[in-house]
């Protein structure tokens, strides 16, 4: 039997001000100071819960129709109100962690939550409060940019998740046009692009500063709650896909361009993976919303159940439409412990992508749901990112009911390419944040040419052809990552080795590795991210050869 949930049309949290969240944080105080540490625990735990389920109720309204007043309206107010909320949040905590009996606290909530803790309270002070909030506005604004774009290509006009089937038609002027139509928009809209990153850069690096911080990495890094490794560590990783997966990535496009008969590759045939053209969805939003209960259903009963409950609810909200934010994410309401899925259908194989990638986070959300409290119902990221990218591979053995039995060999091989692909991509993000954050005061010319150049160490293949705007550094700027959350990226690339590595294992025992990834999800946030990667038996991708065995494995599959 299917779980029971409310539908989301029924969620409602009150809307909180700053003096209801005092009174709630001085009740909160009042049970300390009377020595009734659980109860103000307990009271807490719910403080929070209710808090981020109107959070995150603000937020998704706000992406699902980027146009509408009252929805920005309400996110304008969310950003207002969010540092009043981490101050008190903090308060909370400094006073938690100044309590002599750690070892009685640690046993209420657990060393980690500690951990966590002790890293939460280095990133904030009152005097950073306006900066907060004009970090969100200017990250408001650039989602809105993007979601406003309007783009004529064949007779129709699209938004930037439209485009995607003409960038991958196996046309190669479809291709050519679609990619010089992107790029034109970001083209006319480049100064606006340098501007609000260059305040996002400088608004994050003056808040580092208030906090005696150098630069922002080190407060990035703890923003992202990262308790067990650091840049350097990072640094290592990024020259591991160097020196095994560039290679591999760059024989298989010279095949690619080779089967063509091109005589180069351009950067507009890269997303044609598929020499027969890139295997597409049995059908339309709605057939593979009911193809997928199928999949599940072949796959595991828990997944199944989980999947019915979703799609009863009305938890997914899947099509793409003109004011959407673009993307796909997966939140949750910790009120009710059940999550919301947002994707931007388009009828390319990315919906398959992005549909079992946020499947995977709102299934881990869903397992996790009865962790003691609030800060181990998710993981931090990195982790997180294991549970979807994890579950894009373990569907490949019922993926032909979202492909048809013709096409799932072809689409398993072109999604096996394309995760290999990604990798030198996501960690050039990375790095070039590195770099970006190290020198604040860069202009917007020298981000681009960080970026070209390190372009050239991480894909070297790249050939931008006549297309302008990439061709001068500026591809950074489609990727919504770099402007509102700054080094998540990374966590991407980590996540893809832990995946990588369930791939390998379910080729040997399919059972053995979905039960693994299932005790993962179900593991929650409840530990560091090292720790949770070993306790599902994987390797630790900053382990040397973590990359060199899949990588192994990968060529012997695709024989490159």
């Amino acid at each position: 039997m299917a779980p029971m949930a409310p539908h989301f049309a029924d969620i409602v949290e009150a809307t909180p001000t700053r003096e209801t969240l005092r009174a709630d944080s001085a009740v909160i105080h009042a049970a300390l100071d009377r020595g009734d540490r659980a109860r103000a625990l307990a009271d807490w735990d719910g403080m929070r819960r209710r808090y981020e389920t109107w959070s995150a109720l603000v937020y998704l309204r706000f992406a699902q129709n980027t146009q509408n007043p009252k929805a920005k309206a309400d996110r304008d107010y969310a950003d207002a109100l969010s540092p009043e909320a981490a101050d008190l949040d903090i308060a909370l905590k400094r006073r938690l962690l100044a309590d002599p009996d750690q070892a009685g606290l640690a046993g209420l909530v657990g060393r980690h939550a500690l951990r966590l803790w002790e890293t939460d309270v280095t990133t904030f002070d009152p005097a950073i409060k306006p900066d907060l909030e004009e970090e969100s506005r200017l990250s408001a604004r650039y989602t809105e940019l993007l979601a406003g774009a309007k783009l004529a290509i064949r007779g129709q006009t699209v938004n930037l998740p439209g485009i995607e089937p003409f960038a991958e038609d196996p046309d190669r002027a479809t291709r050519h046009d679609a990619e010089t139509i992107r790029w034109s928009f970001f083209d006319q809209n480049g100064p606006e692009l340098d501007d609000l990153y260059d305040r996002l850069v400088k608004r994050r690096h003056g808040m580092a500063r208030k906090l005696g911080y150098d630069t922002y990495t080190p407060l990035g890094y703890r923003r992202m709650r990262r308790v067990d490794y650091g840049p350097e560590d990072v640094a290592r990783y990024r020259q591991q896909v160097v020196q095994h997966v560039v290679p591999l990535v760059g024989r298989l496009l010279e095949a690619r361009r080779a089967a063509h008969g091109w005589d180069k590759l351009r950067f507009w045939d890269e997303a044609l993976i598929d020499p027969a053209g890139n295997p597409k969805p049995v059908g339309d939003h709605d057939m593979l919303v009911a193809a997928a209960e199928d999949m599940f259903a072949a796959l595991d009963p828990r997944l199944a159940a989980f999947y019915r409950m979703m799609r009863a609810g009305g938890f997914l909200d899947l099509k793409n439409r003109a004011g959407k934010a673009g993307g796909g994410f997966c939140t949750s309401f910790p009120t009710l412990g059940v999550p919301f899925i947002f994707a931007n259908f388009n009828g390319t194989h990315h919906d398959i992508g992005v549909f079992t990638h946020e499947m995977g986070h709102a299934f881990q959300n869903w397992e996790s749901r009865h962790q003691p409290g609030i800060d181990y119902l998710w993981p931090t990221m990195e982790a997180a990112e294991i549970h979807s990218m994890g579950l894009e591979f373990l569907t490949y053995p019922a993926i032909d009911r979202l492909v048809g039995a013709d096409a799932a060999e072809r689409f398993r091989r072109m999604h096996l390419i394309g995760a290999l692909a990604f990798l030198p991509y996501g960690v050039c993000v990375d790095h070039f944040q590195h770099e970006v954050y190290a020198v604040p005061d860069a202009t917007p010319a020298e981000r681009h040419a960080i970026w070209q150049r390190l372009e050239r160490i991480y894909m070297p293949w790249l050939d931008y052809g006549d297309l302008a705007y990439p061709a001068k550094g500026g591809r950074w700027q489609a990727k919504q990552h770099i402007y509102n959350s700054p080094f998540y990226y990374i966590d991407y690339t980590l996540a893809q080795c832990c995946a990588l590595q369930f791939w390998v294992r379910a080729r040997r025992d399919g059972a053995a590795a979905l039960e693994a990834y299932v005790g993962l999800c179900g593991r929650g946030g409840s530990a560091p991210f090292q720790d949770l990667v070993r306790s599902a038996g994987l390797v630790s991708p900053f382990a040397d050869g973590a990359l060199a065995d899949v990588v192994k494995e990968a060529e012997a599959v695709l024989a490159a």
